[in-house]
């Protein structure tokens, strides 16, 4: 009996000083590392989404001109056509440094985009549970593809021919 407390108490503190080891190693190069929070726009089911906060880096520094930059002036791109089926973006769209940040709930799942005034930029998209996504890019479109079984929702960026445009639908 003594024997086999031996070789279980022999083996619990083996394992304990392995465990140990392999914790400290990966703290140790974890700690050096430094990570950018992640571009997510905050969902606010009852108001608008507060702007995301920027930081500045010495790449991107902020302008000193008091005059208003082109980009201060643009006009908000058309809204979804009203085939689609998704809710309606916020009331309050947040503004980015390159346009407007717009979410756009479906069936399948959330799409954020950075509408600007020649283009747009996938912000983030995220599957409800039980679906899939797929994301397909161009120089002139998003795709952005959620499936469940034979369901299909497709929200579809273009800006192509004008302003960016986006358009929900179901398939």
């Amino acid at each position: 009996m003594l024997r086999g407390v031996v070789h279980v108490l022999a083996w619990s503190l083996a394992t304990g000083a392995a465990t140990t080891l392999s914790w400290w190693g990966v703290h140790s190069v974890m700690a050096g590392t430094a990570y950018d929070p992640p571009r997510a726009v905050p969902v606010v089911a009852d108001g608008p989404p507060e702007p995301e906060p920027r930081s500045t880096s010495a790449s991107t520094r902020p302008r000193s001109s008091p005059s208003p930059s082109p980009s201060a002036t643009r006009e908000p791109p058309p809204k979804p056509s009203a085939s689609a089926r998704s809710t309606p973006p916020s009331p309050a769209p947040s503004v980015s440094a390159s346009g407007v940040i717009k979410s756009y709930a479906t069936e399948g799942g959330r799409v954020v985009f950075d509408l600007g005034a020649t283009s747009a930029t996938l912000v983030s998209a995220t599957p409800d549970a039980g679906w899939s996504m797929q994301v397909w890019k161009t120089e002139t479109w998003i795709r952005v593809e959620f499936g469940s079984g034979a369901d299909r929702v497709t929200v579809f960026c273009t800006w192509h021919d004008g302003p960016p445009r986006v358009d929900v639908g179901t398939y």
